[in-house]
Order: C-alpha cells, then structure tokens, then sequence
C-alpha cells in the first residue's frame, strides 16, 4: 500500500565508484508526489548526503511517467477535517517543502535534476532548487495552482530565481505546461536530450564535476548562491573575501601548481 510505504522505499540510493550518489523518487502511484512521507525521506536524504565525504555529486531522479506532480493534493485536503480547517497541517506541509528545496540549496555537494517525465507544481519547484537539470526531451513543466484557485505561490520563489520576469510570471499566470525545449530556451533547464539519451547524459556530466576538489566545489557553491541576494558593490566585496580564503587552501595551491607544471592535480579535497 501506498500509505504503508517506509522512507528507504520512497526514495532509492546508489552511489556509485565516482561518488555521484542517485537519489530516485519511487511512489510512481503518486506520480511521486511531494507527501509527508516524500518530504521527510528526502530531507534526511539530503541532510545525510552533506556529512558524506564519499558522496561528491547528487542526481535527484524518479521512477514513473512522472517526475513530480507537486504536492499530494488528497493527503492535504485531509487536513481540511480539522478544527483549524486545516491551518497547521498546510503550515506544516510548506513548511517542510521549503525545508527541503532549501536543503538543495544549502547541500555542499552540487545536486542535478533529471527529468524524464512531468514536474508540476512543486515539482517544478524541486526542478528549480536544483543547482543543474537535464531534461528528455519529452518532459514538461507547469505551475498549475492558478487552475485549481491556489497560486503557486511557494513554487514561484524557485522559479522566479532561475528565468526571467516575464517568463516566470507566464507559467504562473497561465498554467500551461512547458515543454522540455522551451524550459531550456528561458534557463529552467540546461539541456534537453532524447530519453534514451537522459541517464547517460546526467551521469557524464555529475562525473565530470566530480573529478574536481570537493572542497572547491562546496566553497562555489556557497558562494554563488550568497552573492546572489546582494547589491553589486557588496557582491564584490563578499567574492573577494571568498576568493582570498579559497587561494589559501591546499587544493587551490595544488591546482595552481599542477596547472603550471602541466599535470593533473591531486586533490584532497582541502
């Protein structure tokens, strides 16, 4: 039974020898809706993936013609039942999705969404917290909400970081679905490729980051997202500090040196 479904079923993982870790939603009945328990298994999931040193790069996958429909829409109208109407629960519930898409963010480890089916909602959303995606060319994307009288008001921080203005207020205002093409057109994905091609093409390029320092990676990682919110005087100010603290450590001193003596670098991922 669906209901019965225990976290370590909900959600799939397997690291491989490159240390790209592939994190696979697994409730295709729910068309791997954002439940409680989805929620819940991937925010240990990516609370556990930042204390792993073996764990280098995330794919974030799912099993099914779905990629996420967004949140469970009958798990949530339970909540209407009771003496609140449901204010707790829904405060919850969002509560812990935008615990989550922030996890994505905040993870030292760089996350890439791969898309083979549809992401709605705050499946859309998922798609946006993530820092990369590639997308089958069959895939599409929505924020539906505005269809059913509920703005899709949470999906819309994700969103309106990635593409522009007017493109975000489009998907909101309209509803329509996405196609994969035009998702990579306004910066929602990277790069679209034929379905058969996805796996493969997901894989190579968490590989290939990978290969750099950790370290390296973690410290970009923060520090593009930080710089983000900032004026452009204070954006400076803050990536030079960064870049100071970064030139000071082993890796950027072993890269340097490596790139001079035309070899490749050791990393140890400090």
């Amino acid at each position: 039974m669906q209901e019965s479904m225990q976290n370590s079923d909900i959600v799939l993982r397997e690291l491989d020898d490159h240390g790209v870790l592939r994190l696979t939603m697994n409730d295709s009945g729910r068309r791997n809706a954002l439940s409680e328990a989805m929620l819940c298994a991937l925010g240990s999931a990516y609370a556990e993936v930042g204390r792993d040193p073996a764990v280098r790069v995330v794919i974030l996958a799912a099993n099914g013609p779905a990629f996420c429909a967004g949140h469970d829409l009958k798990e949530m109208t339970k909540g209407r039942t009771n003496d609140d109407h449901g204010r707790a629960y829904f405060t919850k519930i969002m509560g812990m999705c935008s615990g989550v898409m922030q996890a994505i963010v905040n993870c030292p480890k760089p996350v890439i969404a791969e898309v083979k089916g549809i992401a709605t909602a705050a499946g859309c959303q998922l798609v946006a917290s993530c820092d990369l995606a590639i997308a089958a060319d069959t895939a599409q994307f929505s924020t539906p909400g505005v269809h059913i009288g509920l703005f899709c008001s949470t999906p819309m921080v994700a969103l309106s970081r990635n593409v522009s203005h007017k493109h975000a207020m489009e998907m909101l205002l309209t509803g329509d679905m996405t196609p994969a093409a035009r998702a990579a057109e306004i910066g929602l994905v990277n790069r679209v490729v034929a379905p058969e091609a996805l796996h493969d093409t997901t894989v190579k390029l968490a590989r290939k980051i990978a290969l750099k320092s950790s370290m390296t990676v973690a410290t970009g990682k923060r520090a593009y997202y930080a710089q983000r919110e900032m004026g452009l005087s204070d954006a400076y100010d803050y990536a030079s500090g960064v870049m100071v603290e970064n030139m000071l450590t082993r890796d950027a001193a072993e890269g340097i040196t490596a790139f001079i003596q035309k070899r490749a670098p050791q990393w140890q991922d400090v």
